[in-house]
């Protein structure tokens, strides 16, 4: 039988809020598998696309946190194969980067998503301080964040004469207002309950 949203409006169930967010509705899914048969990381990961899907709509505790703690969701590409794949048009990267963000308010990542968590908050840090991402900015935070700072060292030359890092953050017109667009959805967040 197939589940309807408003027959539970009061459930916590992370299946609920994604349909309501991202509009995609994981009971959909069927498990054919089309979406890991042609998932580039479905082989270095945890769980196929298909697998997180099938985690949430068991739409318990335990499984959401499955969900919530799998690598494959900060490991996808958006790449879109398995959404172009899908025969029920379950758009999964929608569903994954709601799940990383969900992962990350509540604080409960894979373990082995730190560095990626560390370059997503100084990617977002970069752009709220100054409307646009300043590389050199973002690069620094990371690293002190993750104290890999030997990696990829042998590359800043390089780049930096491609003219692709500039020492100096470029020129956006107002920074304030995306500023504002980061506290709007801080506020928004915090009264939801998120903690970041």
């Amino acid at each position: 039988m197939i589940e309807n949203l408003h027959q539970h409006p009061h459930s916590s169930s992370l299946k609920h809020s994604i349909r309501e967010e991202t509009e995609q509705w994981v009971a959909a899914c069927y498990q054919c598998g089309k979406c890991a048969a042609g998932c580039p990381v479905a082989d270095i990961t945890d769980m196929a696309p298909n697998q997180v899907i099938r985690q949430l709509q068991v739409g318990d505790e335990k499984h959401d946190n499955n969900a919530l703690q799998s690598m494959h969701i900060w490991l996808c590409l958006t790449c879109e194969t398995c959404a172009a794949r899908c025969p029920q048009d379950v758009e999964f990267p929608q569903i994954a980067d709601y799940l990383r963000q969900k992962a990350y308010e509540q604080k409960i990542y894979n373990k082995d998503a730190k560095d990626i968590v560390a370059f997503h908050e100084s990617f977002l840090n970069s752009v709220k301080m100054t409307g646009k991402l300043f590389e050199v900015g973002m690069v620094a935070q990371y690293k002190m964040k993750t104290f890999n700072l030997m990696q990829d060292v042998k590359n800043a030359p390089i780049m930096f004469m491609k003219g692709k890092l500039g020492l100096l953050p470029h020129n956006v017109k107002n920074k304030e207002a995306i500023r504002r667009m980061f506290e709007k959805a801080e506020t928004k967040n915090k009264a939801e309950g998120g903690e970041h």
